[in-house]
């Protein structure tokens, strides 16, 4: 048997530990897996510091949405400890003005206690159009929400808005990558993926078909799938 692999999964914003339940248990053969909190600052690099601070020596990184823009900081904080990277249904550039006046609403209403407003007018950008009357996994986004809470998510928005852009930094990237995205995904659509892909060496680019954004629990099967080829 090959020695345990350490892994970091890195939830998106607004995600909790519920985004990776699938996961967990197909990666936690190759090792201890944890789920990071992502909640308690409000700068990348903050978040990117906390998880570092608790992480092993060395570990494979597995971020979906934010939680790419988080490996980001975390690969240019400590590049040597991640051994493999996974990036999913993320982007690299930085926000856009409207991007930013939008957070910017949404940071507003949720500070006005219209938070559960704001949950709702999410979820047709994170799930697919055609998953839409979906109840129960409609149920696990909200429940995800109730896990991180008004205050949280709106420390993830700020950290969010002040990202930089992380194209310039993908070259550098030389450990193993799989980048995996929703064929559906309104957010970060396949392009954005292939972007990703073609920026890093040697990197591996999956798109699940019939799948939206949040890919490890809309097509649990075949992320788990290519996240167990990705650790082996």
């Amino acid at each position: 048997m090959t020695e345990p692999l350490p892994t970091l999964l890195v939830p998106g914003l607004l995600c909790s530990a519920r985004l990776f339940a699938d996961q967990i248990p197909a990666l936690w053969r190759f090792g201890a897996v944890t789920v990071v909190d992502h909640r308690q600052d409000e700068t990348l690099d903050g978040i990117a510091a906390r998880i570092l601070k608790g992480a092993p020596p060395r570990f494979a990184l597995c971020g979906l949405s934010m939680g790419g823009y988080i490996s980001y900081a975390i690969l240019r904080a400590a590049p040597k400890r991640v051994v493999k990277l996974a990036l999913l249904d993320t982007a690299a550039r930085a926000d856009t003005p409207e991007q930013t006046e939008r957070r910017k609403a949404q940071i507003a209403l949720a500070q006005s206690g219209k938070f559960g407003e704001v949950v709702e007018t999410l979820l047709p950008a994170f799930i697919h159009k055609d998953r839409m009357n979906d109840e129960a996994l409609k149920k696990t986004v909200r429940d995800m929400a109730d896990d991180t809470g008004a205050d949280a998510f709106v420390r993830q928005l700020r950290a969010i808005m002040s990202r930089p852009d992380s194209r310039p930094d993908l070259p550098k990237i030389t450990c193993p990558t799989t980048v995996i995205v929703g064929d559906g995904d309104a957010l970060t659509p396949p392009k954005v993926a292939e972007e990703i892909a073609g920026l890093i060496p040697n990197s591996r680019l999956v798109v699940v078909p019939d799948c939206g954004h949040l890919s490890t629990i809309e097509r649990p099967q075949a992320v788990t799938k290519a996240l167990v080829e990705w650790i082996q």
